[in-house]
């Protein structure tokens, strides 16, 4: 009877073990559980763990140029860069080429409708904000199951997991999403905003430096000419660097973080996201996806098209405060003691308060 307790018990014990142990492997295995939309993000140990799943696609998303002859195995190689064009005779950069041309190039790529797409770049060069332009695609196309790897191929090489020298090359398939399936509400265009500019449903989002929202950096347009001065009036400022939690391994802040960063936005009011040419407005856009937000969208022609001086569309220089949230451009101002519009008076429609705002053409 003892002999048979013993046992009993040393069954028990090495069950608890192995639960607890489970337990903390299960814990490291995901990037984290308390995002309202953990499944868009994940770590160097869950994709180890599904890398031979078999509708299980991983796109290494990087130009070539920033390549390193390093793979992840398994990884296809699909730059992001092809989802964009230059309108030249509009003189406008970052265009997404649109919905038919996507499908070609998922489809080239082997991509299939029913896949589970995992996308990494280099935290050298984008720390993420290049994926999040493909997870924007696929958004658009309403494509279900994709994820971005957190820190890229670095997080995969420094969990000690091997690369290759070279990615594979899939055979091409028919990628279509069904009509009904398409999310276009989740791509804004320059004649939407516009109507809309001073209504308060729609929460406009500049994810640009401080310094580029505020005019005192302009950027360029495809002539190497300055675009316009400052930012879409009504526009709040969250630099798109904010959501990492370190400028190093450019790993996403904790949940609580976040929320702390956009406890002004309302997420039962539309985000539109924009920056120059849509990569950095993506990569805000993604963040705010992981945080539950439905209806949000990205401007993907973002200051390359509004800030064109030959378009006729506003402009202000103007800094607004975001109630609640952590100050963006905002803080850079309220430090030299300039006057600032803070979001409900801006909701009630105030008009700009010691900033010009321009038309261009």
């Amino acid at each position: 009877m003892k002999q048979n307790n013993f046992i009993r018990f040393s069954v028990i014990a090495v069950l608890l073990v192995l639960g607890v142990f489970w337990a903390l492997v299960s814990a490291k295995d995901v990037a984290t559980g308390s995002y309202p939309n953990a499944s868009f993000l994940a770590n160097a140990q869950w994709l180890n763990s599904h890398i031979n799943d078999p509708k299980l696609v991983i796109v290494d998303v990087r130009e070539k140029k920033y390549l390193k002859d390093a793979f992840i195995p398994h990884a296809i190689h699909m730059e992001w860069k092809q989802f964009q064009e230059s309108a030249t005779a509009r003189g406008i950069g970052g265009v997404f080429v649109g919905v038919d041309r996507a499908q070609a190039i998922l489809g080239q790529a082997g991509i299939a409708r029913g896949d589970t797409v995992v996308l990494y770049d280099t935290v050298d060069r984008d720390g993420g904000a290049t994926s999040s332009y493909v997870f924007w695609v696929l958004d658009v196309l309403g494509h279900g199951n994709k994820v971005v790897l957190e820190s890229g191929i670095e997080a995969w090489v420094a969990a000690g997991f091997k690369t290759v020298a070279s990615p594979r090359t899939a055979e091409p398939v028919l990628y279509q999403a069904p009509i009904e399936a398409l999310r276009l509400d989740r791509w804004a265009e320059s004649a939407f905003i516009q109507a809309r500019l001073g209504d308060p449903f729609y929460q406009i989002l500049d994810v640009r430096s401080g310094d580029e929202y505020l005019g005192t950096k302009l950027n360029e347009g495809l002539d190497g000419k300055p675009l316009k001065t400052g930012h879409v009036p009504g526009a709040y400022n969250i630099d798109y660097k904010q959501n990492w939690a370190d400028g190093k391994s450019k790993t996403v802040k904790t949940y609580a973080d976040l929320q702390a960063l956009y406890a002004g936005l309302d997420p039962n009011r539309s985000v539109i996201t924009y920056c120059h040419s849509g990569r950095r407005g993506s990569f805000s856009y993604f963040i705010l996806r992981l945080m539950g937000f439905e209806n949000v969208s990205l401007y993907d022609s973002s200051w390359y098209e509004w800030g064109n001086n030959g378009l006729f569309f506003p402009a202000e220089t103007q800094a607004r405060r975001l109630a609640g949230g952590v100050p963006g451009a905002s803080a850079q101002v309220a430090a030299k003691g300039a006057p600032l519009i803070d979001q409900k008076k801006s909701e009630a429609g105030s008009k700009s308060a010691g900033g010009y705002v321009s038309c261009g053409g």
